[in-house]
């Protein structure tokens, strides 16, 4: 068995889905499953029991995932001992953020980080920036950005890098939903609103809901990730409680299909910044970014 083996098994030990451990390690189903039977049949002994609702561990699994874990850990350590050896720092860095940030934040950002360490490779990987935690946590990125979550998870360090604040949304075209959202006083149980999964903009929504008074809100869809829900209301399929810089960057085509109003009282920013697991920072390359953030 080698790094790579381990990995893929250590992550699908930990998410017990291995749907979702081929699309966060970058491998077909069939190739996973095929590596996972290779290091069986290298054992002897099975390391998942599998049926139609779950996978679960067996006592083999439980010894590999100890094993794997504490291979993995000295082979960061010998990494970083080579590293710190080496006259220029090398590696790979893995980020998570959000089509938005990509274009917002990331670029000065990596901008120096490269500038200082070119042999480093940058390895992107953009989704939901509600996401951006369990990311981290489950080892599918090294460093993320996102806003900071209410309760900060205790091995979770956080660095802010700005202030977000959120602007409400409307359908630009004429419609029953734009006609309803720009009465002087909006029937707001009547108003369809698409919110995000989950995440700070979520928790500022709520808290919106509840300043407003609005006990029973009309939702039409709750979505994943701020860019599809502006297209959703620019579709004409509601208004959304969105950060200012996704309809900032948002392409035109869509940011001319919709309209701010002026009803977001009583919502404060949230913070946007980088997180990154506490243990990790003393790594060569995530210390190496992390120390830009302060620049």
């Amino acid at each position: 068995m080698d790094i790579r083996d381990l990995k893929l098994f250590l992550h699908l030990a930990e998410s017990c889905h291995f749907t979702k451990t081929a699309q966060a390690m970058h491998v077909s189903p069939s190739t996973l499953s095929r590596q996972i039977q290779r290091l069986e049949e290298q054992l002897g002994h099975p390391l998942f029991l599998r049926d139609n609702r779950q996978v679960t561990l067996t006592d083999a699994g439980e010894q590999l995932k100890r094993y794997a874990q504490h291979t993995l850990l000295q082979y960061k350590q010998l990494k970083h001992t080579l590293n710190q050896n080496s006259p220029s720092l090398s590696g790979e860095l893995r980020l998570f953020c959000s089509v938005t940030a990509a274009y917002s934040h990331l670029p000065p950002i990596l901008d120096r980080f490269r500038a200082e360490n070119p042999l480093v490779e940058i390895k992107l990987t953009t989704g939901d920036a509600a996401d951006a935690v369990d990311k981290v946590i489950s080892d599918e990125a090294d460093l993320g950005i996102a806003g900071k979550p209410e309760k900060l998870p205790e091995n979770i360090c956080f660095e802010k890098i700005g202030e977000i604040p959120l602007v409400l949304i409307a359908p630009a075209l004429p419609g029953n939903v734009r006609h309803l959202a720009t009465q002087e006083k909006p029937d707001w149980l009547n108003i369809p609103f698409i919110i995000p999964e989950h995440g700070p903009s979520r928790q500022r929504i709520a808290l919106w809901f509840k300043r407003h008074r609005i006990q029973n809100p009309l939702i039409y869809a709750t979505v994943s990730g701020h860019e599809a829900i502006v297209s959703m209301v620019a579709l004409g399929c509601g208004i959304a409680l969105i950060p200012q810089v996704v309809v900032d960057n948002c392409p035109e085509p869509v940011r001319n299909r919709i309209s701010l109003l002026d009803n977001i009282s009583l919502v404060e920013p949230f913070e946007l910044g980088v997180c990154g697991l506490h243990k990790r920072l003393q790594e060569p390359v995530i210390s190496a970014f992390w120390r830009l953030l302060h620049h």
